[in-house]
């Protein structure tokens, strides 16, 4: 692991760090804020997962997170979205697939297989560079995202419902298989038998019997993307079955931005460290 950056900040540190990723088979760079009180032991952390064209650096300039992290104690890490560099399949022209658009999946189907890999990167090999090189409680860990990363958070709590004590996010793609912008990734990454899509689906993981304690999602009335993309009553109807807990709240007239995003990011700090202890 290399150090990009390190910056005081709330008497905490932001760093930016880079390592050699065998899951992605590429560099990748992420982003760790370690508040003051880690400097007395181990404490929980919140992982981000970015959106569409994003890195690890939107929500660290944009999110607004350092000051309440900072008050509350939790660390904040901040994957990357996908793969990238050199030799890394992409498609320059489409910001909804390819670099920047990893989908938190892990692809099945040439030439991506090689390189996205960001459930495994996200889920096994950078918890366990957190775990050896950070004064992170492992036993206390949660997980948010906004929109594609919305999507990762929600499907990963899922799928690892013993590792994560809370789950949050600001409008989630929920069902991304229907959806028009995420259908055709999910095609190019996983193959045409829709069945394989299940597994990275929220609404139909909950359809086929995972479960997760509670969920906090937050939605902008005015985002040009709910009606085809976000439809989070697709994830109220899914939840309402299987009697898993959603608080989902209307923000009348956000849209999708980091405005958004930073207006209710002290609600989602506040709401992950009451269930982290």
């Amino acid at each position: 692991m290399k150090t990009v950056s390190t910056s005081k900040s709330h008497g905490g540190v932001q760093g930016v760090y880079s390592h050699a990723s065998e899951a992605c088979a590429c560099d990748m760079t992420f982003a760790v804020f370690v508040p003051p009180q880690a400097k007395d032991g181990p404490v929980p952390v919140l992982w981000y997962l970015s959106g569409l064209t994003c890195t690890h650096a939107n929500v660290m300039d944009k999110g607004e997170y350092r000051r309440l992290a900072a008050e509350l104690g939790l660390i904040i890490v901040c994957p990357d979205t996908s793969p990238r560099g050199e030799g890394v399949a992409d498609e320059k022209d489409n910001w909804q697939f390819g670099s920047g658009a990893g989908f938190y999946v892990d692809a099945t189907q040439e030439p991506f297989a090689k390189n996205y890999r960001m459930y495994s990167y996200v889920t096994e090999e950078l918890p366990a560079l957190i775990a050896a090189n950070f004064p992170a409680d492992m036993s206390r860990q949660a997980i948010f995202g906004h929109s594609m990363g919305g999507h990762g958070a929600l499907t990963i709590a899922l799928k690892h419902p013993e590792r994560f004590k809370s789950c949050s996010a600001f409008a989630p793609i929920a069902q991304p298989s229907t959806a028009g912008w995420s259908k055709p990734a999910l095609e190019k990454y996983l193959g045409s038998d829709e069945a394989a899509w299940r597994a990275y689906d929220t609404t139909l993981l909950i359809e086929d019997g995972k479960r997760f304690s509670e969920f906090l999602v937050d939605q902008g009335s005015a985002d040009g993307f709910l009606q085809e993309g976000l439809r989070p009553w697709l994830l109220e109807e899914a939840c309402k079955k299987a009697g898993i807990g959603l608080t989902l709240r209307m923000q009348e007239g956000y849209d999708h931005s980091y405005n958004f995003i930073s207006t209710f990011m002290d609600d989602h700090l506040r709401w992950h460290a009451a269930r982290l202890g």
